[in-house]
């Protein structure tokens, strides 16, 4: 991740790319608050003057990004768009040698396992395997949830130098999301403390009513923190004492294996198979 005094420093690099940027900035304005958007309202939400959102708007349109309603005159994004995070997926080494074993995590334990990589002060979902059963809420890949609240995030957390952890929890906003959030610095760090010492973390109910979770951090072979896996399981059919008791040590299990083993060649190739292997497709 990079540091917000090297960030100010990017900016400012003649090697930056303002153009580039404010294009991007284009496509993140579109969501769930503005799943369309004329061209004033693509100018308020990314701060450009209307002409140069009309420029970035028509070029995105040109390219297969947008697509413009020919009646209300209003931007969407477009499937093609889809392909940046596909592209992401598609080559990360992490992912394809972690889904056998969170398959067979999900297998073993019949709930939805996560698997989510830093960025900021959020995780971010790049693999999933839901559970057959009834789920308390959706969470695709891609999605973004803030570290502070979460087992993931406070498992990433806990392998950070504290002085670090501390920082990016204290950059973060903290909403109490739900009654039972936790949000004062001194609380949460001492949840960063426990997960380090016993080697997973644990969030009861603080993103969403009623979701449970446990989890462990990912490593690189030097040791360092990159992603964590996480067991979302209701609370309609578990404790987080039984969760903790009974879940724990399936989840520390796949820890270390997604940390340092290799899964054999066969368990790989239905995943490898999944990605579009046709002459012609990327």
């Amino acid at each position: 991740m990079i540091s917000p005094a090297e960030l100010d420093k990017r900016l400012s690099s003649p090697l930056f790319n303002l153009s580039l940027m404010k294009g991007i900035e284009v496509l993140t304005a579109f969501g769930s608050q503005n799943p369309d958007m004329n061209l004033p309202e693509i100018a308020a939400a990314t701060g450009l003057s209307r002409s140069a959102a009309q420029r970035f708007a028509f070029t995105l349109e040109t390219m297969g990004y947008l697509r413009k309603d020919p009646r209300s005159k209003r931007y969407s994004l477009t499937p093609k768009t889809v392909e940046f995070g596909y592209r992401y997926l598609l080559v990360n080494p992490l992912i394809e040698r972690a889904n056998p074993f969170l398959l067979e995590l999900n297998r073993t334990t019949g709930e939805t396992v996560n698997m989510s990589e830093p960025d900021g002060t959020d995780m971010v979902y790049i693999a999933r395997f839901a559970t057959h059963l009834h789920a308390t809420v959706h969470m695709p890949v891609g999605r973004r949830l803030p570290m502070y609240c979460t087992a993931s995030g406070r498992a990433f957390l806990s392998l950070l130098p504290p002085d670090h952890a501390r920082e990016l929890l204290e950059s973060a906003p903290r909403p109490r999301l739900t009654p039972t959030t936790i949000t004062g610095i001194g609380e949460l760090m001492d949840l960063v403390d426990a997960a380090r010492e016993n080697g997973y973390a644990y969030a009861c109910a603080e993103f969403y009513r009623g979701d449970l979770n446990i989890a462990v951090p990912i490593t690189d072979a030097h040791g360092n923190p990159i992603a964590a896996i996480n067991i979302s399981a209701p609370a309609s059919r578990w404790t987080m004492d039984r969760l903790r008791a009974e879940l724990v040590p399936h989840l520390l299990g796949t820890g270390r294996q997604v940390s340092t083993g290799e899964p054999p060649v066969a368990e790989l190739e239905p995943f490898r198979k999944g990605y579009g292997m046709a002459p012609g497709y990327p």
